[in-house]
């Protein structure tokens, strides 16, 4: 525990990406195997708790940090609204031990402590937290909390991990990446298949890694690393969105010239509508089909007309591409919202087969009778893709169809009939690029159309997560349905820094009620939201579920009673 605590401070306390990375190389080379598993796992995003294995809730964890600290309910509640990571909170609260305990294994505190109790009485599992923050310096304290918790940001990505552990082993990054799709068990046998040196017969069932688009905003905001191919750190999607853009940039969007001066001449790249459904890998391997969404998950037998579709392929290939609720004789794709109908049923009935068919409209060919394609030009991948679909002739899996554009300005009118076709704008792809892996710019760029917009009303803030732990930074906004605001969408990016901390202080000196970690405010601050798309949903209290929620703009000039009404949303509803 005590190694990885250490760990966990130097990456806490660097903000240097080559510092962080040698000191997961430090860590992995030194670390014994079973600690070195754990780490990946958490480190990867894992969790030691979760609602399978209940170790400690919220409620728990503050009622017990009272009674062994000896203080009232709401010193600690406060003391948490100050500190704004309860994980850290519930460290701060004990002192130290007088003297350093006998150190134990990570894998030991979480195999042999933690796991042995999860979801038993409330006094077995209080036993062991109690004994751990009495025994703990601050460090490990401070660790084991986020165990605890499952808070454990520390500003390293997945991707940093994995080039930390291709540097330490000498195996290509795009091998490590790949092996660690899916779900996998921290254990050294994992380890040690991850850096395995050879090909391993597991790597045949493993997609590749997704590569990812960026928004073009991005290169017309004059970035300098925009246009070379520079990576992006994959952080808490919570402090940076990739759809977060300004507005200078949003208004270059809309400019043919300044997206050649960016980009150069069209001739150069390949233009594809940008559809709004389930990213995928369609994997077909000695005849063996496998479906994996881009969340890393199997889909298997979720959609069983796409996996007979792709067994009658007549070659062994991975396709990537998007999956559609789509009817046969429709000219557009259904609203996301059927499409999630289909996605949480795991075997699907006849009628939702019938109600809510599906589509690939693949967009990719990543490998082709074995033979990986990635690293060859984008060209000649696509027209591999169409060649063997049209020997194929099922329209379970088409290729997306290309767009076709004169000039920058042609595809600028292009792009402002997506929504009409029920897209999100357009895809750019350098023709010469290759199929790289994670958010790498200057190959991809996604150029979505000018959001839908209304002005709504601030009515509950929630604190952040990571470096805005301790501000309100989630908002929920309500529109007006008679006298009434009623919740429409939920949106924490768009401010600026002065802005959140303006906000921050009005909201905790203007508190109505609290619910939890939730505080209600008046009806008073009207902002700007800008999202994608807008659909009918019976799981919201307001009949409708809006895409992408951001914040554009602080609206000061506009009094709360003012605001859209809740039927101006709705007719914009699919």
């Amino acid at each position: 525990m005590r190694r990885f605590a250490t760990l966990y401070r130097e990456l806490d306390r660097s903000t240097a990406t080559l510092d962080k990375r040698a000191a997961l190389v430090r860590y992995f080379r030194e670390a014994p195997p079973r600690d070195a598993a754990w780490a990946l796992h958490l480190l990867a995003g894992g969790k030691v708790a979760g609602a399978k294995r209940r170790i400690a809730n919220t409620r728990e964890l503050r009622g017990w940090i009272a009674a062994e600290a000896g203080l009232p309910d709401w010193l600690v509640d406060d003391s948490y609204d100050q500190v704004g990571d309860l994980a850290e909170t519930l460290a701060l609260l004990l002192d130290d031990p007088a003297q350093d305990a006998r150190d134990v294994a990570l894998a030991d505190w979480i195999e042999h402590r933690l796991l042995p109790v999860a979801n038993r009485d409330e006094d077995v599992r209080r036993a062991v937290v109690v004994e751990a923050w009495r025994t703990l310096a601050f460090d490990e304290r401070l660790l084991f909390n986020k165990l605890l918790t499952g808070a454990l940001r520390v500003g390293v990505s997945q991707r940093l991990v994995q080039q930390a552990l291709a540097e330490m082993s000498g195996i290509d990054i795009a091998r490590i990446a790949q092996r660690m799709l899916g779900e996998w068990a921290p254990t050294p046998a994992f380890l040690e298949m991850l850096l395995s040196p050879g090909e391993l017969a597991s790597d045949r069932q493993q997609p590749y890694p997704f590569f990812l688009a960026t928004p073009l905003e991005a290169v017309l905001r004059g970035d300098p690393d925009a246009a070379r191919g520079a990576p992006v750190d994959e952080v808490d999607a919570r402090e940076a969105q990739p759809e977060d853009v300004d507005p200078g940039a949003s208004v270059l969007a809309n400019d043919p010239a300044a997206i050649e001066r960016a980009l150069g001449p069209l001739r150069d790249w390949l233009l594809e509508w940008k559809w709004d459904g389930i990213r995928l890998q369609m994997i077909r391997r000695d005849g063996a089909v496998a479906l994996w969404s881009r969340g890393e998950e199997r889909l298997d037998g979720r959609f069983p007309e796409i996996e007979a579709a792709a067994a009658s392929l007549s070659r062994d290939c991975v396709l990537d591409g998007e999956l559609l609720a789509w009817r046969a004789d429709d000219e557009a794709p259904l609203a996301f919202t059927a499409l999630q109908t289909r996605i949480q049923r795991r075997k699907p009935g006849a009628k939702t087969l019938a109600d809510t068919p599906v589509r690939v409209q693949a967009y990719d060919l990543l490998e082709l009778d074995g033979v990986d394609w990635r690293q060859r030009p984008q060209h000649q991948r696509r027209a591999a893709l169409e060649a063997l679909l049209a020997t194929h002739d099922d329209p379970r899996i088409v290729a997306s169809p290309r767009v076709e554009a004169r000039d920058w300005t042609h595809a600028a009118q292009l792009r402002a009939q997506a929504r009409e076709r029920g897209v999100e704008g357009l895809m750019l792809k350098r023709a010469d690029a290759a199929y790289q892996s994670g958010r790498r710019r200057g190959d991809w760029w996604k150029w979505k159309i000018d959001p839908l917009t209304v002005d709504a009303v601030l009515i509950y803030a929630q604190s952040g997560h990571g470096r805005r732990s301790t501000l309100y930074t989630d908002y929920t906004f309500g529109l007006w349905d008679g006298d009434v605001l009623v919740p429409v969408a939920k949106a924490y990016s768009g401010l600026d820094d002065a802005q959140i901390l303006k906000l921050d202080r009005w909201i905790r000196a203007n508190t109505l009620e609290r619910f939890g970690p939730v505080r209600s405010v008046p009806g008073q601050h009207v902002f700007e939201l800008g999202f994608e798309a807008v659909n009918r949903s019976a799981r919201h209290k307001s009949g409708i579920a809006v895409r992408f929620p951001r914040i554009l703009r602080w609206r000061h000039d506009k009094p709360a009673a003012e605001a859209d009404r809740l039927d101006t949303l709705k007719a914009l509803a699919r």
